[in-house]
């Protein structure tokens, strides 16, 4: 069986050199390529795909439709849908955890050798998950500690900080109360051992929970 392919990244040298991989593989067909992620979901609904290689972020300065909002809307169309295999620089946990609970059917660095990346493929095509080894380690050791690992909410919230929003700014962007950014932000103290904003955004970009 033939898997057909649709490659979404931003950047035109990375979907070449994507393409470029993928057909040597025989069983391989990359059959449209999206700029953008709202491409990208427009181009999955026309269907003919069997996997979408997404990527997260797209476009100068982060503006747009994210990569996980772009997989949400994609798998959200249920058995129809293609399977999506995030495809990424980033292994924080925040943007693990965002591409899971959107629906991806995989999760891979780009640094990833061209058979690990055929590989996780095959497997997502076939409706099986296929997560790196380093992201597999991760969402492990959340497992193992669940009391110590921040939330998805929590790590919302903390994004939001680092980026410089008030609680209000915040409570807005989010659809919560400003009690309920207040408390979150007491919890994420207490799980990073930290007594400030700064700290908290300081030590979670540290632990590889945020990006840098």
């Amino acid at each position: 069986m033939t898997v057909r392919l649709l490659l979404a990244d931003d950047h035109p040298v990375v979907r070449a050199g994507l393409r470029a991989v993928l057909d040597t593989e025989p069983d391989f067909t990359v059959v449209a390529e999206a700029a953008t992620a709202e491409a990208a979901v427009e181009r999955a609904a026309a269907g003919g795909v069997d996997v979408v290689l997404m990527d997260l972020q797209f476009g100068p300065g982060g503006g747009g439709m994210h990569g996980s909002e772009a997989t949400a809307a994609i798998t959200a169309r249920g058995a129809a849908a293609p399977r999506v295999l995030v495809l990424t620089t980033y292994d924080t946990d925040a943007d693990i955890l965002a591409a899971v609970e959107a629906g991806a059917s995989g999760y891979l660095l780009k640094d990833a050798p061209p058979e690990e990346l055929a590989a996780a493929v095959r497997t997502a095509a076939a409706g099986r998950s296929a997560l790196a080894p380093a992201v597999a380690h991760r969402l492990m050791h959340r497992m193992r500690t669940p009391g110590q690992a921040l939330t998805r909410r929590e790590l919302e919230v903390l994004e939001l900080v680092g980026e410089g929003l008030s609680n209000q700014q915040i409570s807005k962007r989010l659809f919560l109360s400003q009690a309920t950014v207040k408390s979150h932000l007491v919890h994420v103290f207490a799980k990073l051992g930290v007594e400030s904003r700064t700290a908290a955004v300081a030590e979670a970009r540290n632990r590889r929970l945020l990006r840098p």
